[in-house]
């Protein structure tokens, strides 16, 4: 992470308001991790013990995964469950219109952050997937991440862990399979969709999508209506004319 795109996170996080400083110590660290037993193939817990004396370790920790020219006006986050229908919906009908008017015309910085919700049991395991599909490079993750979302129907509802369906998709859009299989079948990535629960937590996401936006990592402000292109255009374009008010 350049040193200049830091500080600009780290201001983004800060005028959230949730969060501040984290406390001062050891704090525990609850990381989700995903056995190989035939036995238990579900997320289970572990406690990880670690100092963060301020809210950028939380971020640096916390890694988003990025759309976009990185220079852009306007940074987009949002939080998301692959296995949540509202997440779906956004990413299948309005994302594709945000990609073409902000993020392709350079005026967006997209930033996804994973946020698997308790209810959703094969969240977990999608979400590290779609980070086994980032360690094959920037243009297999959103291809994959798409991949999850268009097909969320089929796997969300399986019985078992869908580790065959995950595969499946990895092999559909060209990914070396084996490498893929071997970073799913681990507990790779646990940690980073783990930190990044927690810093939805600590800005207090409570459902998803939860989306913000904000310019040259000022004040952030929730896309509310994130339903319909329309709802992201009005944040975007209110943060825009700000100048103009200046």
């Amino acid at each position: 992470m350049s040193e200049q795109k830091s500080g600009d996170l780290k201001g983004f996080y800060l005028v959230l308001g949730s969060v501040a400083v984290i406390a001062v110590g050891a704090i525990g660290w609850t990381f989700l991790q995903t056995t190989l037993s035939s036995a238990a193939t579900e997320p289970i817990l572990e406690i990880v013990t670690g100092e963060l004396t301020d809210i950028q370790a939380l971020v640096d920790m916390a890694t988003g995964v990025e759309r976009g020219n990185p220079d852009a006006p306007i940074t987009i986050m949002e939080f998301a469950d692959y296995q949540c229908p509202a997440c779906q919906q956004f990413a299948t009908l309005v994302k594709p219109e945000v990609d073409l008017a902000y993020i392709e015309t350079g005026m967006v910085r997209f930033v996804f952050h994973d946020f698997p919700l308790g209810g959703h049991p094969h969240a977990f395991l999608a979400a590290r997937a779609a980070r086994c599909a980032l360690d094959q490079g920037q243009e297999y993750y959103w291809p994959y991440h798409d991949q999850l979302f268009g097909h969320q129907s089929t796997w969300a509802v399986s019985q078992a862990p869908p580790f065959n369906a995950f595969e499946t998709y990895a092999a559909t859009i060209g990914m070396n399979e084996d490498d893929f299989g071997a970073c799913l079948n681990s507990d790779l990535h646990a940690d980073v969709v783990s930190a990044n629960m927690r810093l939805g937590m600590e800005l207090g996401v409570t459902g998803t999508p939860t989306l913000y936006a904000s310019k040259g990592g000022g004040r952030a402000t929730r896309i509310a209506r994130w339903g319909e292109f329309s709802g992201v255009q009005e944040v975007v374009d209110q943060l825009m004319g700000e100048d103009k008010t200046n």
